[in-house]
């Protein structure tokens, strides 16, 4: 059971928006046992979508298009799949009706003929209903193929998939179990971890896969098992994953279906009701950001400061001018100063603090680029550790925050 995804825009191909659609389109359809086996990102040009959903009906049982389906003259997605089909596009009253009512709740501009064209729907189509938006989704089938149009708008396509695509993908297909366990680790490498779990790796049955995804300083370890026993992949997937843990435990910091390390740090502090804030220089807000993206974060994060220039830690923080003249602004004593700091400041039971040279020049300090402190204020003291990341800026900042979090864990109670 295979699907393959045509994302439609000459803003994809120019790099002008990333191409969201096609991931969250590809997470579902894997969740309900459905594999994609390509994604193709294409022009708004007629002879090439014809192209792209030719090829793609001879490869796979389901063709999920998305894009092209406004009403400007440059959406041409309706017009080609008519001509694909060799049908005519017909008036839904529905959909009229859906269109007419939108514009009088929400918009205040007349309803104009451009806009009643949203109606306009391929005579062979199941039109799906679009709560959020004008275009409606189709679903139309050709021999042994479903094809599937929804907009290009993220959120309407992503409620359409929820609303209506995957319980009728559901209903139509039978489909194997697909089961993912992602495991997060921090603190060690991917080569260092193949080499420990060699023999636990090899053990894994025909049905299980292991991929590993490192990302700045954590690593991801994803099982994917699949078949039509779900039990049997339960039981395997949690037997296996046991076993895993006897042997990295140490390293395991919890796993991707569950929660993010942000969340569950959050959960450690709000349950011990513990708070906490940041004082960032090269990580720049992003530690805060991922904190407060989480529902419920003011339940234990205080705040936080961006003191990225020398002269602002001084004047914010009240970091003693003589410690960084002694020391440099990147340093453990800057940073602990930082840390101790901004505790005081917004009455948090612990704090972060970060400096360090992102690069990729120097800037106020001597010290390499890719040199981070992070320090950690516990209510007992401060502690900081240096690290020399990398001399790609992005992977610095990431692997700094991302490191904060990991330094942070281990100091929280269990």
């Amino acid at each position: 059971m295979q699907a393959e995804i045509i994302t439609i825009g000459d803003e994809i191909l120019i790099g002008q928006i990333i191409d969201s659609n096609a991931a969250f389109i590809g997470k579902e359809l894997n969740k309900i046992g459905i594999d994609v086996y390509q994604i193709t990102s294409i022009k708004d040009d007629k002879q090439h979508i014809l192209n792209a959903i030719e090829e793609a009906a001879n490869r796979v049982n389901v063709v999920l298009i998305t894009g092209g389906l406004g009403p400007t003259k440059d959406d041409i997605t309706k017009h080609t799949i008519c001509e694909y089909f060799d049908d005519t596009l017909v008036e839904n009253k529905d959909v009229l009706l859906h269109v007419e009512q939108l514009f009088a709740k929400y918009i205040s501009t007349p309803l104009s003929d451009i806009n009643k064209q949203q109606a306009l729907v391929p005579s062979k189509s199941t039109v799906l209903m679009n709560l959020y938006g004008t275009a409606p989704g189709m679903w139309l089938e050709k021999e042994s193929t479903v094809f599937i149009a929804m907009p290009g708008v993220p959120y309407e396509m992503e409620g359409l998939m929820k609303d209506e695509v995957l319980p009728r993908l559901q209903k139509k297909f039978d489909r194997p179990y697909i089961i993912h366990k992602t495991i997060l680790t921090y603190g060690m490498g991917e080569s260092a971890i193949s080499e420990k779990i060699e023999d636990w790796e090899n053990s894994l049955p025909s049905y299980i896969k292991l991929a590993y995804l490192p990302n700045l300083g954590r690593v991801r370890l994803r099982l994917s098992a699949r078949g039509g026993n779900k039990k049997l992949l339960e039981d395997t997937i949690r037997d296996k994953v046991s076993a895993l843990d006897l042997i990295i435990g140490d390293i395991i910091v919890g796993y991707e279906e569950d929660e993010t390390i942000e969340v569950r740090i959050g959960k450690i502090l709000a349950k011990h009701n513990k708070t906490l804030a940041v004082a960032e220089s090269c990580t720049g807000g992003r530690i805060a950001q991922s904190f407060t993206a989480n529902p419920g974060a003011s339940a234990y994060f205080n705040g936080g400061t961006v003191t990225y220039a020398t002269q602002s830690k001084i004047d914010v923080l009240a970091v003693g001018s003589n410690i960084i003249k002694k020391h440099t602004v990147t340093s453990s004593e800057v940073a602990e100063a930082m840390a101790t700091a901004v505790k005081e400041k917004f009455k948090s039971d612990y704090a972060i603090a970060t400096t360090g040279n992102a690069g990729p020049t120097k800037g106020d300090g001597d010290v390499e680029v890719g040199t981070v402190f992070i320090a950690i204020a516990t209510p007992e003291n401060v502690f900081s550790e240096k690290y020399v990341f990398s001399n790609l800026r992005e992977r610095t900042i990431g692997k700094a925050v991302n490191k904060s979090f990991e330094l942070l864990l281990e100091k929280l109670p269990k």
